[in-house]
């Protein structure tokens, strides 16, 4: 009789573990929609802000900006941002993929290379392929915050304004849906 008892004490437990699991992937389905929603409503905002300084770089050909200046240094930035934790699908690695080439075209043509992480994966893989970082920043969470992104990046942009710099190139990934994402 023991033997059905604990039969039915595994049953229930595996029930119990089922139950979990799905309050457990409806919370993430709902904290998904909501990033969704606030990813969806920046994207028009950022295209503008993107199209208007693209403008005002043109508005003034007097001026040129520290930032449209040529320096013909061997050296280059890389930012790459990833995320904090795994189980994202293809998002990292797509976008460490591409690093990776990055990475081995600057180094073939004698360029240094100098690289800034956004994101604990992203910091990860750039230790473990020996890459120079400068500086870095994890745990954003889901609403992260531009105060703790300015410093980290901005060791890159100063440097390439002081022209120790020739190109600064920022990899990361646009998101479509769930399943789709471009580099």
């Amino acid at each position: 009789m023991a033997a059905g008892k604990e039969i039915r004490g595994k049953i229930k437990s595996v029930e119990n573990t089922k139950k979990i699991t799905k309050a457990m992937e409806m919370v993430a389905a709902s904290k998904m929609r909501k990033a969704q929603e606030r990813m969806r409503s920046a994207r028009p905002y950022s295209e503008k802000v993107r199209n208007i300084a693209a403008n005002l770089g043109k508005a003034n050909p007097e001026y040129t900006h520290a930032f449209m200046k040529t320096n013909d240094v061997k050296a280059a930035g890389v930012i790459v941002v990833s995320t904090d934790k795994g189980l994202c699908g293809g998002l990292n690695t797509n976008v460490l993929r591409m690093v990776t080439q990055k990475l081995r075209e600057l180094q073939g043509a004698g360029t240094s290379v100098q690289t800034v992480a956004i994101g604990n994966k992203g910091l990860g893989f750039l230790n473990r392929v020996g890459a120079q970082v400068v500086s870095h920043v994890t745990q954003l969470g889901d609403t992260p915050h531009l105060e703790r992104l300015i410093g980290p990046v901005k060791v890159l942009l100063d440097q390439y304004a002081a022209g120790k710099l020739s190109a600064v190139y920022i990899s990361y990934t646009k998101f479509i849906n769930t399943m789709r994402q471009n580099r």
